[in-house]
């Protein structure tokens, strides 16, 4: 009680002076961007009014379709709040926004919250996530709070971008529901680096012999890194899987030493460069689990090992134990020992100075 009290008394006249503080302002001075999520950066708003049409068509993926005659429809709500009352089935929504060229070289997420039941989701044409499983092998995703990283190979810069979102709900409220819905950075990342993040090939089950670059992993499946693979086609499965993806390495990066920054894997992982391992969180063997999860993952990288100015094969085993399993969390990159080192002491430098005047 007496703590409670006293919190009170000392430490809320400093918040609200701090807060005071920092909202004066002098002429000519810019807004602060908005933060977002904690963590996050927000680029672009998306709340608002969409295109909306129920029904399916792969065309409506497209960024050069013609949604002029199709429904608005606010986000987010969802569907049956807004004029579709009772319906059930597929519906898409599009959008336009667009990205400052000041964030050219850094990896956005799109935020689109909870989604009632299963989505993909298109940026200029191109499939960027997807959470559930459509029919006839129908699940639902609806507790998933969706984000999306986006290849920076995709998007426009000072132009117009196109989102596209194909949705199915199989009973009750539809559609985008609620949640931050937007573009958004986080606050530290990585820069400078050869991005990762994207489309790799993904197959469950283990095998040694797929760490080599003789495999043909053609036939894998498609799986956007990073991403939780329970919401990309693999519903409730635990156990071994492997993640494979090529990467060019420019020639002048040979003076360099590199590390490869891999984020979060649930839950343990070996990673291998061209065949070879280059480093492991967490005990395959024993599958000592633990809170390996949590761990960011980051390997130096052999010059002995690279192949500067050809392609190299980066090769992830995965064990997961229970929930959910994969690449889950970025930064996903190649980069440089010194830009890591940067990275890093932000992290650790990062904690809020609220949560430490309550702690």
């Amino acid at each position: 009680m007496y703590s409670s009290i006293l919190k009170t008394v000392f430490v809320l006249p400093v918040i609200a002076a701090i807060f005071l503080l920092a909202g004066c302002s002098t002429e000519g001075t810019q807004p602060p961007p908005v933060p977002g999520p904690a963590g996050w950066k927000q680029v672009a708003d998306l709340n608002g009014t969409w295109k909306f049409s129920v029904g399916d068509n792969p065309e409506w993926a497209s960024a050069v379709f013609q949604d002029e005659n199709w429904e608005r429809i606010q986000v987010p709500s969802s569907w049956e709040n807004q004029g579709f009352h009772g319906y059930d089935g597929y519906a898409w929504y599009r959008t336009a926004f667009e990205v400052p060229r000041d964030y050219q070289n850094k990896i956005v997420y799109l935020f689109l919250g909870f989604i009632d039941d299963v989505d993909q989701v298109f940026v200029n044409g191109k499939l960027v996530g997807s959470s559930g499983s459509f029919p006839p092998h129908y699940w639902t995703a609806y507790d998933v709070d969706r984000r999306y990283p986006v290849s920076t190979e995709i998007l426009h810069y000072a132009k117009k971008n196109i989102i596209a979102v194909r949705v199915y709900d199989d009973e009750f409220e539809g559609g985008i529901l609620r949640g931050d819905i937007g573009l958004y950075i986080p606050e530290y990342s990585l820069q400078n680096g050869i991005n990762l993040v994207g489309t790799w090939k993904f197959k469950t089950g283990d095998n040694p012999a797929w760490k080599g670059s003789e495999i043909n992993d053609s036939n894998w499946a498609d799986i956007i890194v990073p991403g939780y693979w329970e919401t990309q086609g693999f519903p409730e499965y635990d156990g071994f899987a492997w993640y494979r993806r090529t990467v060019f390495v420019p020639a002048e990066f040979r003076d360099e030493k590199l590390i490869i920054v891999l984020g979060k894997v649930d839950d343990i992982d070996e990673v291998y460069l061209n065949g070879k391992l280059v480093g492991a969180t967490g005990n395959m063997e024993h599958k000592d689990m633990g809170d390996n999860y949590l761990k960011l993952r980051a390997y130096y990288l052999s010059a002995d090992n690279l192949k500067y100015g050809e392609k190299n094969l980066i090769a992830v085993r995965v064990y997961d134990g229970f929930k959910d399993g994969g690449i889950y969390e970025g930064p996903v990159s190649i980069v440089s020992q010194q830009e890591y080192i940067k990275y890093w002491n932000k992290l650790r430098n990062s904690n809020n100075f609220i949560d430490k005047i309550f702690n």
